[in-house]
């Protein structure tokens, strides 16, 4: 009985920028683009310590076109390491690493085989009976349906379709490629290698079509373990798949609700509590969390009061926790209790309560339609680095914020 192992990975984003995290520590965002490579690193380890059949990448090698040749280099230094193993490697070109986008090149080792844009071609390893089919984008947004027109099953061997697409649809990434399930098996295929999701997902055993998800969390967005996936065949047949997390870096949201929080000081008490177990869920691995901060609580003014010093608080408190957690972003949406909401700060007569003066300005229509043009002002200069970026979206909350952070102020910094 024939046995073999392959490899699956797909979205590498080699050359990833991962512009969030530079604009808040630069030394750090630099820790979690290296994280992208090191995992690539530890990918082909384990193909050559496996001595796995071949190594599939289904598309988005690169995050974009080379600033230089750096990263090029990279990857042609990593697919050496495979040929000198006599591992293949079966390239599909993505929409991150479409013909039209990358206009640098670096010559590659013969073991790598990257499929052709203008039509689906196929290519065959004799040794192990297998029959590879794909074809790569020729451009960055491509809305036909590539699997229809790739090649029917080649009869007696291990059939594996290669393709980078948002196969079902996936409201998370824009839509390339897209085909259904029914299209896909119509191939008569025994497994289909996708990419282009960032997300581990099984759409179908009978055959099956995988997405690996993305090697190495880029975002907040892309939080959990990430990897690719080991795909044991025996006598022609899927006998088993398995996920190989290389992940170097995570992305973590944490909600802290602070109801029974009355000072700043037991604030962060509660806060670095909720951090601990996050050591463990890193496994070793840097960690940048999203920190949000609900719930009523009598600190609430104190805590908008000084966000940069809170925000330097929580990252000491990462630190206490484990020495490489970090803050991706505080998120601030606590709230007075209702009795304390009605009072006015030490020293304020009811008269010039500065609580009902900044609520009846909040509510001024001549106010909000200048803040609102205000914040489209600034936004439009905004480069938008992540899913906050919509300034505008919730004018209530960044006037509760403000009010917030005066009367904090008003109150002084006493816990």
């Amino acid at each position: 009985m024939t046995r073999f192992t392959f490899i699956h990975a797909a979205d590498l984003h080699l050359g990833s920028p991962l512009a969030g995290l530079a604009s808040r520590d630069a030394e750090i965002a630099l820790r979690f683009a290296a994280a992208g490579r090191r995992a690539f690193e530890d990918l082909v380890t384990l193909a050559i310590e496996g001595a796995v059949a071949f190594l599939i990448v289904a598309g988005d090698v690169y995050d974009g076109d080379w600033a230089d040749h750096a990263i090029g280099l990279f990857f042609a230094r990593q697919v050496a390491r495979l040929d000198r193993a006599g591992i293949p490697v079966i390239l599909v070109r993505g929409n991150h690493d479409a013909e039209s986008v990358i206009t640098r090149t670096i010559t590659l080792p013969g073991n790598v085989l990257t499929f052709p844009t203008a039509r689906a071609d196929t290519h065959r390893l004799a040794a192990f009976k297998v029959a590879l089919h794909g074809r790569s984008f020729p451009n960055r947004a491509v809305d036909e349906n590539l699997s229809l027109t790739y090649p029917s099953a080649v009869p007696g061997w291990f059939n594996v379709g290669v393709l980078h697409t948002s196969c079902t649809g996936h409201a998370a990434h824009a839509t390339y490629a897209p085909c259904s399930l029914a299209d896909l098996r119509a191939r008569g295929y025994e497994y289909w290698a996708l990419g282009h999701i960032h997300e581990y997902a099984e759409l179908s055993r009978d055959p099956w079509i995988l997405f690996p998800g993305n090697l190495q969390g880029r975002s907040i967005r892309e939080c959990g373990p990430k990897g690719a996936v080991a795909v044991d065949v025996a006598d022609g047949r899927v006998s088993a798949v398995r996920r190989l997390v290389v992940d170097h870096a995570r992305f973590h949201r944490l909600t802290v609700a602070l109801d029974d929080a009355a000072t700043e000081r037991a604030a962060i008490s509660a806060i670095e509590a909720a951090l601990r177990p996050l050591a463990a869920l890193a496994e070793g691995r840097l960690l940048a969390v999203r920190v949000h901060l609900t719930g009523q609580t009598a600190a609430h003014d104190r805590l908008a009061a000084d966000r940069e010093g809170l925000t330097a608080e929580i990252q000491a408190a990462a630190g206490r926790v484990h020495h490489d957690i970090w803050l991706e972003t505080l998120k601030i949406e606590t709230a007075r209790p209702r009795a304390a909401a009605e009072g006015a700060p030490t020293g304020f007569s009811a008269a010039i309560d500065p609580a009902t003066l900044l609520a009846d300005i909040d509510r001024d229509p001549e106010f909000r339609a200048r803040a609102r043009a205000a914040l489209a002002e600034i936004a439009a200069k905004m480069p938008a680095a992540d899913e906050d970026a919509d300034l505008t979206a919730d004018l209530d909350a960044l006037c509760r914020e403000a009010e917030a952070v005066i009367l904090g102020r008003l109150h002084g910094r006493s816990c």
